[in-house]
Order: structure tokens, then C-alpha cells, then sequence
């Protein structure tokens, strides 16, 4: 029996146009720091060069670690403010990405039926932002953190999607069973994979991404809490 729900975030309970999203925000970090990179190219560069590490990140550290390590090479003994600076970005100037975003009323109607039904929710949002940049955009998504047992951020995790290792990761944090786990995604790359592990995945097209051309039976948010109407309490 499902008892456990992983959960996307970007472009699953937060619908959006992620290259949109992506563009948006590397120019608000330009605009709110113009004196640390000399253009919006540089710091692009900078920021793909991060994730990179992150996404192949080898589990020895945490991926705030690796991120923290590879700016410290870059901006030397400045990096502790540098770090203070990016945190107050956060709560600030980065909501200039909202642009991007289309949040759906579906996401906080999936989530409280499923709440009240006793599911015990996760947050499996790919962990290369801080906590208080993901708060935020659960916030901008009309959800609320505590509804959720464990909120993946970078400082919390030690790999990323698609390493199936990201994934096995929570599992073992939670002492989750796996058969009683499932996975609502909107990726065939980076979510579908964790069936690899035994665990189904329920793949949006909303904001889908298949870049692999998969040919899965996907669904709607506005269809998935129709669904959640007549799936069964949990005891």
C-alpha cells in the first residue's frame, strides 16, 4: 500500500517555463552583485560550472559544500560575505523569477487531500538551491513547508537527480519502504529514473520535459487531485 509520495517541485507542484525561470534568475543575481562577475555571461558560466560539481557530486560532502568550495577558489576570503549576501538575494531580489512561474490552485488541493488522508509527504525537489531559496518557491507555489516530512535543499543532500544515489539517499533518511513509496514528477530523465529502484513515478505534462522521447501515460495536476479524491486514508 502507498503510504509515502515523493514530490517534485519545479514545474510539477510549481508549474513554470523553466529555461524562462533560469534566465530570470541569473540576471537578478547580475543585477543584485554587478561588481562579483564582470557580465550575465560570466556569471552564467560560473553558475553552470557550480550545478555541474553538484549534480556530480560523489556524496563525500554535502552539495552546499562542494558549492561553497568552488566559490572559495573563485572569490577567495570574501566567500563568508559573498554567501551572507546570496541569502539576503534570496529573500529579496530573487522573486524577480516569479515572472516565470504559473502557480496552479491543484498543487495546495492535492496536497491537503493528501495530508488529510495521512500520506506522509516528501519534498524530492532537485537539492542545488539553498533552504531559503526552496522555502520561498514552495511559498510562491501556495504550499506550506510543514506539510512536508523532509524538504531537499542543497545543504541537506549529497547527490542530485538523476543519480539514482539522490533518491536512495531519502529513503534511507526516512527508513522509508520502498514499496509503499511512489513519485510524482515532470521529468522522464531526472524523476522517472527512480523506477529504476522499484518505485513507480506519476510523470505531469503540464511543464513536462521528456527529452528522451519516452512514451509513458502522463497526467494533468488538475487530474492527480481528482484522482487523490478516491485514494483510500491511511491508517
Amino acid at each position: 500500500m502507498i503510504k509515502n509520495i515523493l514530490f517534485d517541485l519545479d514545474g510539477t507542484l510549481l508549474p513554470m517555463d523553466q529555461d524562462y525561470f533560469v534566465k530570470l534568475y541569473i540576471y537578478s543575481l547580475h543585477e543584485a552583485f554587478p561588481s562579483y562577475h564582470k557580465d550575465v555571461k560570466e556569471l552564467a558560466e560560473v553558475i553552470m560550472k557550480g550545478t555541474y560539481l553538484m549534480v556530480n557530486n560523489d556524496g563525500s560532502k554535502t552539495n552546499e559544500r562542494v558549492f561553497y568550495d568552488f566559490f572559495k577558489d573563485i572569490h577567495g576570503d570574501n566567500i563568508d560575505k559573498l554567501i551572507k549576501n546570496y541569502e539576503e538575494y534570496y529573500n529579496h531580489q530573487f522573486a524577480k523569477a516569479k515572472e516565470a512561474i504559473n502557480p496552479s490552485q491543484y498543487a495546495n488541493l492535492l496536497i491537503k487531500e493528501l495530508k488529510k488522508k495521512g500520506y506522509n509527504l516528501i519534498l524530492a525537489t532537485n537539492p542545488l538551491f539553498p533552504r531559503v531559496a526552496t522555502l520561498n518557491r514552495i511559498k510562491w507555489a501556495g504550499l506550506d513547508p510543514n506539510d512536508f516530512t523532509l524538504i531537499t535543499t542543497y545543504e541537506n543532500s549529497s547527490y542530485c537527480k538523476p543519480n539514482l544515489k539522490y533518491y536512495e539517499e531519502i529513503i534511507s533518511k526516512l527508513n522509508l519502504n520502498k514499496d509503499e513509496c511512489i513519485m510524482v514528477g515532470n521529468d522522464t530523465r531526472e524523476d522517472y529514473i527512480i523506477t529504476k529502484l522499484g518505485i513507480p513515478c506519476i510523470i505531469l505534462k503540464d511543464c513536462l520535459i521528456n527529452k528522451d522521447n519516452l512514451e509513458l501515460d502522463f497526467t494533468t495536476l488538475k487530474d492527480l487531485y481528482e484522482a487523490s479524491k478516491n485514494y483510500p486514508y491511511i491508517k
